[in-house]
């Protein structure tokens, strides 16, 4: 054996190691992607899409009810601000009751149920008084309260169906009652074609459409089977095609769909055409806030029903875009509270709320592209219309009580808000001790049930 200079044997290396291939961790994009991930799992984060997402949302829904009825109150001799300080006082009153929404315990909502409930039911019953009630644009479903002041029971009618469709099923679920079909639809169903026999008495096919989108979506959380979704589905559809065919306007409606020019054959599709018009003006970046040319009288409900159509001339397809974006965060944070609570109530109410936003955002959306019938319906939070925005923002309000009414989010706030009289103690938190980590919704909750479970 060789011997080295000092006369020792030579001691064996160790064989030189082979450099460390670059995993997927040490990959920007992959990094970026998971903390991207473990960010968008954190307790608060459906908390802060609804609140920040209802805010954005309603903010530009200002603006852009100041922009697109101006030209309508020069016309009607009113000032040019008079549809934006309407709306803008509904919506100081409509965050008024988001906060008090926000803030209420989980039984005071339902202790509300039934007192909502009633009121609607008498509010629209009124509607049809002659005397009290008011007729707008062919439809009988306004109330004068005094003054330029309207009030629509029909759009706190969702509101009633939604809270008192959630105790409803919640009681049921508790007493195990579910189970059986007949508790499943009595009395949910008969009541909810109560609420729309009112609505389609006055002629609003479009809120009677969002409300039988709500009965689904309370049904479907249930667990109802396939075979009854079929079933109400059938029934519903064949009471529709009767509606659409015993009424002209419908029928004109329905026929609009795809047309290109405002007068096709007899069928007059002004409103319509006008609003792809608005929307293939715009191009990406849009003409600039203020300078929509379809809202100097060329498109009808310019603020209201088609305010989406000027947004997209004024904003282009950047400001579509991200208003499309807004209601996808909210139907997500919805979707996601829903889907991680234990609480029967929160689920279906949560659940309600996300299909009645949603589902009201599609149908006016999809009737301004032309891909749906104009129903007549307001894009919440962002058109105008006071009794539509009140009874939006009280539902955003549901949605942020139960966001925070999780206990990994309940934990988190408490982390973050340091009681008055207590020092903190070294690293940040109270009496030095070291935060608890909440890594991941799952991790706290592993026995909830995961979006979109039924």
């Amino acid at each position: 054996m060789p011997t080295s200079r000092t006369g020792r044997p030579p001691v064996a290396r160790a064989p030189k190691r082979p450099a460390p291939s670059r995993s997927l961790r040490d990959n920007p994009v992959s990094a970026f992607y998971d903390r991207a991930r473990r960010g968008w799992d954190r307790p608060l984060t459906a908390y802060y899409l609804i609140l920040g997402g209802s805010a954005l949302i309603t903010v530009l829904g200002l603006v852009m009810v100041y922009s697109a009825s101006q030209i309508t109150a020069l016309q009607m001799s009113l000032p040019g601000s008079y549809f934006f300080r309407k709306q803008l006082l509904a919506a100081a009153i409509g965050t008024g009751l988001l906060l008090a929404a926000s803030r209420m315990p989980v039984r005071l909502h339902r202790a509300l149920a039934y007192p909502i409930l009633a009121g609607a039911v008498c509010l629209m019953a009124l509607v049809q008084v002659p005397g009290i009630g008011v007729s707008v644009n062919g439809n009988q479903n306004w109330i004068a309260v005094g003054g330029s002041f309207q009030l629509q029971p029909s759009e706190f009618g969702k509101l009633a169906l939604v809270l008192w469709g959630a105790d409803l099923l919640a009681r049921k679920q508790d007493k195990r009652l579910l189970n059986q079909w007949k508790h499943m639809l009595v009395p949910l169903v008969p009541a909810a074609f109560m609420l729309l026999g009112l609505i389609m008495i006055g002629g609003d096919m479009g809120t009677a459409i969002i409300l039988t989108a709500i009965l689904f979506g309370l049904l479907w959380l249930a667990g109802a089977p396939t075979r009854l979704f079929a079933g109400v589905l059938s029934v519903a559809a064949v009471l529709g095609l009767v509606l659409i065919k015993t009424s002209p306007n419908r029928m004109a409606r329905l026929q609009c769909l795809g047309a290109t020019e405002p007068q096709s054959g007899p069928v007059d599709c002004w409103q319509a055409v006008h609003g792809i018009y608005a929307l293939a003006s715009g191009g990406i970046f849009g003409s600039g806030l203020g300078a929509s040319v379809e809202k100097w009288g060329q498109l009808p409900e310019a603020h209201t029903d088609f305010i989406f159509a000027v947004t997209g001339e004024e904003l282009g397809l950047a400001g579509t875009l991200s208003v499309l974006a807004l209601f996808a965060a909210l139907g997500y944070a919805g979707i996601r509270v829903a889907g991680r609570t234990e609480d029967p109530f929160v689920r279906y109410a949560a659940g309600g709320v996300t299909t009645w936003i949603t589902a009201q955002a599609v149908i006016n959306i999809g009737a301004v592209l032309g891909l749906l019938p104009i129903a007549g319906v307001p894009l919440p939070l962002f058109s105008y219309g006071g009794s539509a925005l009140l009874p939006s923002m009280f539902a955003i309000g549901l949605l942020i009580a139960f966001a925070r009414d999780e206990p990994a989010a309940r934990a988190a706030l408490a982390m973050r808000q340091p009681r008055f009289g207590r020092k903190r103690g070294a690293g940040g938190t109270r009496s030095g001790r070291s935060p608890r980590r909440w890594n991941t919704m799952r991790r706290r909750a592993s026995v909830a049930r995961p979006s979109g479970e039924r």
